[in-house]
């Protein structure tokens, strides 16, 4: 989905408040409705109830009449859409939006365009007519800057960084941290696979925070220490400030907007390191991670508090500024069913060169030296080369796995199976 950023007047900007107003309120009752149901009661009205029920509500508030009736109907889609997809997207039920925190809208293509068929014929219905689709007005006025036209807000200028105008039949406006943004509703196509054969494997890690198994290291860019500083100095004047004060509120405002200049960093590396892991790579492996457990809070209950609490919470923050989700995400988006998930156990501590697995040769954080055939590497990269090989997940060596050839195992291996606990009862 092309991202822009949006740059309106201040009387379009106002305008454009006032449709994120109407678009939150619409959703919000929509959620009211849903809220309010109970197995006894009716079922909760659908999309077509709701836009009629939009309408006598329009006659009735002259302040909802105000607004545009697509960007209050498309909320309302939206609200629908999410409801049918709360068992597979992974966010659940649709919850209540904030103001200053969920500023955004929708809007539908107003112009009219053919629409054709997979092999260029036309598209024709029932009575064999050209079926005529939806697309959004943009236009270009230089190498550098374009406009789309919003309702009631005229033509809007936005930065273009793609080389084509985007071509779409809707389009997202959301305002978070001063900052408007548009993303068109356009599937990107899928990057061609080289005819290189090349299989990369990618260990994930927080001081590196991906280590391809050819040698090279990726980090993502994090804040400078100045910006750090910063957004310490406004943390503190922002606890010392009255409660309830715009000067409490600016301050936090301040933090806000430089870690949003830090997740845009993140978010630009990640798009540019997927394009070329996609262009690149036969095949991108990965290290499998469960991030949403890796970042689980160690605080406890009351009846059992956690332990190193802190410091959890402190690699919690480290986990996710490095972007690995969205890494792993975005590639498999650009190269789909060119990126497979390894298991993760093992592969740190397996020589990639003989593939005997003893924790003894993991020396620290960044040296590796199997005890078994004195093989020598940074261990993150050897850890890429056993993903790459797809050897996780196992615990006896395998000598096929090597890249080096075989070597005979001089020790035993301390990676023991988990074996089962007697506890008096019958494993079988």
């Amino acid at each position: 989905m092309p991202r822009f950023r949006l740059y309106p007047t201040p009387v379009q900007e106002q305008q454009m408040l006032l449709h994120c107003a109407h678009a939150r309120y619409v959703w919000n009752l929509a959620v009211e409705q849903h809220t309010y149901w109970r197995p006894s009661r009716r079922s909760a009205p659908g999309f077509v109830e709701q836009c009629r029920q939009l309408t006598e509500a329009r006659r009735e508030s002259a302040w909802l009449a105000a607004g545009n009736a697509d960007v209050q109907q498309q909320a309302l889609k939206d609200f629908t859409t999410a409801k049918n997809a709360r068992f597979t997207s992974g966010f659940g039920e649709p919850t209540w939006r904030r103001k200053h925190v969920h500023e955004g809208f929708r809007v539908i293509g107003t112009d009219r365009v053919p629409e054709f068929e997979p092999d260029g014929s036309a598209k024709l219905n029932a009575k064999g007519q050209q079926v005529m689709g939806r697309s959004v007005a943009v236009q270009r006025l230089n190498r550098r800057w374009a406009r789309v036209k919003v309702p009631a807000c005229g033509w809007v200028r936005f930065r273009l960084t793609r080389a084509e105008l985007p071509a779409a039949k809707t389009f997202r406006v959301t305002f978070r941290n001063g900052q408007w943004h548009i993303a068109f509703a356009v599937v990107p196509k899928p990057i061609a696979p080289p005819t290189t054969g090349e299989v990369l494997g990618i260990d994930r890690g927080v001081t590196i925070t991906a280590a391809l198994s050819d040698g090279r290291k990726l980090n993502c860019p994090q804040l400078t220490v100045k910006e750090r500083a910063q957004i310490r100095k406004h943390q503190r004047r922002a606890a010392r400030a009255p409660k309830g004060s715009e000067a409490k509120a600016a301050e936090y405002a301040r933090v806000a907007r430089l870690k949003a200049r830090e997740a845009n960093r993140r978010k630009d590396w990640c798009e540019k390191t997927s394009t070329m892991l996609a262009r690149t790579c036969q095949l991108v492996r990965f290290e499998k991670l469960n991030i949403k457990n890796m970042t689980r809070s160690a605080k406890g209950t009351v009846e059992q508090p956690g332990k190193n609490v802190r410091p959890k919470a402190g690699l919690n923050r480290c986990i996710l500024a490095q972007g690995w989700g969205l890494l792993r995400q975005r590639t498999e988006q650009k190269a789909p069913g060119r990126v497979e998930d390894v298991p993760a156990p093992f592969t740190s501590l397996r020589c990639s060169a003989c593939g005997w697995i003893e924790k003894k040769s993991r020396k620290s954080q960044a040296y590796f030296v199997c005890v078994s055939c004195g093989f020598t590497c940074n261990a993150d990269e050897n850890a890429s080369i056993n993903v790459a090989a797809g050897q996780g997940g196992i615990p006896r060596p395998r000598r096929t796995a090597g890249a080096g050839g075989v070597t005979t195992a001089t020790s035993r291996s301390s990676a023991r199976e988990p074996q089962p606990a007697w506890v008096g009862i019958r494993l079988f």
